[in-house]
């Protein structure tokens, strides 16, 4: 069986072309139904695990749900009993922790685990704390409870969001610019563990006096439930996720990073703007009655993570369909590892060999502008008629006889494998 899309040859009994991911049995060209993570889940899904985690999702999705669970529970059963402390730094490092085990469990740090450590978590979530002990001690506490005020939701709705997600992107952007870590897989997973990182330490400090007060038996359990479910999973979740879009923006499609590109800028600008919606929400629902406020602050995190996670899965589904005809593109044009290929101006995808429209979108490439000697230099040389004489190129030892490169004269002509060079 051939693939329409790269024309790879395929097994009759095969549903998924072994070369690009193309689904050979149904008409889905962009596999909306089944994700390139996990092909028994569409691309609009809310699945967790195999959105933030993918490298793992294949192999043993359960353990991390199962872990994610347990950190969950721990600190919602502290928060009822009132052991405030307890249920804050649970919730502050469930994830984190989750995170780096599961970045040690797929081996992303490559045998650097400290360097990559103290450059995705560390870094950041200093970085956050500090941020954050610091617009807060610019911010008057008053003006946090009197009610809402322009000059405070500019700073805490617009301002916090703004510098967080660049000071977000610091180790990301350090860890994805170097060989060894610049695949956009890459540069999603280390944006998704800074973000974390950051809201760990947000956590932190803002709640610093709950972590100080130690037990308090007359805490209203559901106001402190809802909080433990907001700062413990729906918190970090956003600014992972968010993080985590900007960042494998920044590594791109195709070979090496790509840098700050507008593909980058725009990321970055997507994930700001999500960030800037939740926190602005979430000032405003603070002057609500307490539990109200929490728990209408939870449903619209929930609803901003929503978006994030699907952002996420049509960016990684996109990358692992791309990074696979990519391969396919290289293997036809046999231009290796290295080698230069050719991109869609549209869609950004490869061309295969000699293609006149892309195999993705569709998009004509006779309309590229033309660069002064790229046509010439695309063409192969034409091959020589029977009746012509084959031309002699010196070699280093003097021309050679005209009878070395005749087949009839008993001298085989060379190998068309040997000798090529790219």
């Amino acid at each position: 069986m051939t693939c329409p899309r790269c024309a790879a040859g395929n097994p009759a009994a095969a549903h998924f072309c072994q070369a690009c991911g193309l689904d050979l049995h149904s008409g889905d060209a962009s596999r909306r139904c089944s994700y390139a993570v996990k092909p028994d889940e569409p691309v609009a899904s809310f699945a967790l695990v195999s959105t933030i985690m993918p490298r793992g999702a294949a192999q043993h999705p359960q353990t991390y749900r199962i872990a994610l669970g347990i950190g969950l529970f721990v600190a919602l059963i502290a928060a009822v009993f009132g052991a405030l402390p307890i249920a804050l730094l649970v919730a502050a490092f469930t994830v984190p922790l989750v995170y780096i085990v599961y970045l040690y469990d797929v081996n992303l740090w490559d045998d650097q685990p400290v360097q990559v450590t103290l450059a995705a978590f560390g870094l950041t979530a200093v970085l956050g704390a500090a941020f954050t002990w610091g617009w807060t001690q610019f911010v008057p506490a008053t003006s946090l409870v009197r009610g809402p005020d322009l000059a405070t939701l500019l700073i805490v709705g617009v301002a916090v969001p703004i510098v967080a997600h660049l000071l977000i992107q610091l180790g990301p952007v350090y860890l994805a610019s170097r060989p060894r870590f610049d695949d956009l897989m890459d540069g999603l997973t280390f944006g998704i563990v800074s973000g974390v990182a950051y809201s760990a330490g947000d956590t932190l400090v803002r709640h610093g006096d709950a972590l100080l007060g130690g037990f308090d038996p007359g805490a209203d359990p559901a106001t402190w439930v809802a909080l433990v479910f907001l700062e413990g999973l729906v918190k970090p979740l956003i600014f992972g996720t968010a993080a985590g879009i900007a960042a494998a923006e920044f590594s791109g499609l195709g070979r090496g990073y790509d840098g700050f590109t507008g593909r980058y800028a725009r990321g970055l600008a997507e994930a700001i703007v999500a960030t800037i919606v939740y926190q602005t929400g979430a000032y405003l629902l603070s002057f609500l009655p307490v539990f109200q406020g929490v728990a209408l602050t939870v449903v619209l995190g929930l609803a901003v993570l929503a978006v994030l996670i699907l952002r996420v899965r049509t960016v990684l589904h996109k990358a692992l369909l791309e990074g696979a005809l990519e391969a396919a593109a290289r293997d036809d044009q046999r231009v290796g590892a290295t080698g230069e290929l050719a991109y869609c101006t549209s869609c950004e995808m490869p061309l295969l060999a000699g293609a006149s429209f892309c195999s993705v979108c569709g998009t004509a490439q006779r309309t590229r502008p033309r660069v002064a000697g790229a046509f010439a230099a695309a063409q192969p040389a034409p091959a020589p008629r029977a009746d012509e004489p084959v031309p002699i190129h010196p070699g280093p030892d003097g021309p050679p006889s005209p009878a070395a490169n005749n087949p009839a004269a008993g001298n085989p002509a060379p190998n068309d494998n040997e000798g090529v060079q790219s």
